[in-house]
């Protein structure tokens, strides 16, 4: 099988020939339709990942069809269309495991990044961490579901939006656009804070009511004036400063949520925070049936990323974009 493979940080991917593997208990195969290009597998080659593992097939937004399972696996089969995230597997006996918060296990695996990964024509994966994909839909508009879709869902769970919410939106990217949907899909009002006024058409177009330049404005002061601040302030864009901006944005009992971010420490003040009783969190992609609700929610609401199909060739030079912020959609690999 063809792959790409990530050999060492601040290495260029190499494309090489694999066997296919076979699968093992508790594994599946998946003959993989589509992997979609992720900030987090720019971290990888970036070295922002102490606990990576090279060499190792980058990617964990993957769709694909069930190819072969390995003994004791009964609840999928071949020919089944399924997707896979950024959670590889967990110890299953914790109590986060227990609870059905996998995501929060100690010893949870990371696909692409301590396994292989979805830059492959295949791809052995843990039968209990695939989610079948709702009936009749695109694997190839799928694919960013599989991580930027379940972080912009789940960080707005997560972070208790709800219908007539305030939620304020930092980027409109890849996660930011997907968030902007889901919370006007959930009822709730939305404003975008953008780096330059280049970005209020696109944040109309998705939903926003209101748009904040940081080049022309003080987000926070902007944010403070939409009837008394965000209930929800979702950081999407990685870095740290971008979201600590905001919060003098928050309404009393608000809630910054990172779900991008950048390696310095995060500054912000505690006396508007004890105050105020501000809350800050972090929200890392989701569980199993995380997955299977951010799906079934952007079916029902009919919520897909605009993507760009590429080849496995074209990976190295997609990662390259990306990196230099000149991506114009979310680039998916797709296989024939």
């Amino acid at each position: 099988m063809r792959a790409a493979i990530a050999t060492a940080v601040d290495a260029p991917l190499t494309l090489t020939d694999r066997e296919i593997p076979e699968p093992g208990p508790g594994e599946v195969l998946v003959k993989i339709s589509a992997c979609g290009v992720c900030y987090s597998d720019l971290s990888l080659v970036r070295g922002h990942y102490p606990f990576a593992r090279f060499p190792v097939i980058p990617g964990h937004e993957i769709t694909g069809v069930v190819a072969s399972v390995g003994p004791g696996v009964s609840a999928l089969e071949p020919g089944r269309s399924v997707g896979a995230q950024f959670l590889y597997d967990s110890c299953g006996h914790c109590d986060f495991c227990v609870r059905g918060e996998q995501i929060l296990c100690v010893k949870k695996r990371v696909t692409g990044i301590v396994t292989d990964g979805g830059y492959a024509e295949y791809a052995l994966l843990k039968a209990d961490y695939v989610t079948p994909l709702p009936a009749g839909m695109d694997p190839v508009s799928a694919a960013p579901l599989m991580c930027a879709g379940i972080t912009a869902f789940n960080g707005l769970r997560q972070a208790g939006a709800t219908a007539g919410s305030r939620i304020a939106v930092i980027g409109s990217g890849g996660i930011g656009s997907l968030a902007v949907r889901y919370a006007r899909a959930m009822g709730a009002r939305v404003a975008v804070v953008g780096r330059s006024a280049r970005g209020e058409g696109r944040a109309k177009e998705l939903g926003a009511e209101l748009f904040i330049s940081t080049a022309d404005a003080d987000p926070a002061a902007g944010l403070k004036a939409w009837d008394g601040g965000a209930n929800v302030i979702l950081n999407a864009a990685p870095s740290n400063a971008a979201a600590a901006a905001t919060l003098g944005g928050l309404a009393p009992d608000g809630t910054l949520v990172l779900c991008g971010y950048s390696a310095e420490p995060l500054s912000l003040p505690v006396q508007p925070m004890v105050l105020n009783r501000l809350h800050v969190m972090g929200s890392p992609s989701g569980s199993p049936h995380d997955l299977r609700d951010t799906l079934a929610f952007s079916a029902r609401h009919d919520i897909f990323p605009e993507v760009r199909p590429i080849g496995l060739d074209e990976a190295p030079a997609a990662l390259d974009t990306l990196g230099g912020g000149g991506a114009d959609g979310r680039a998916v690999i797709t296989f024939d």
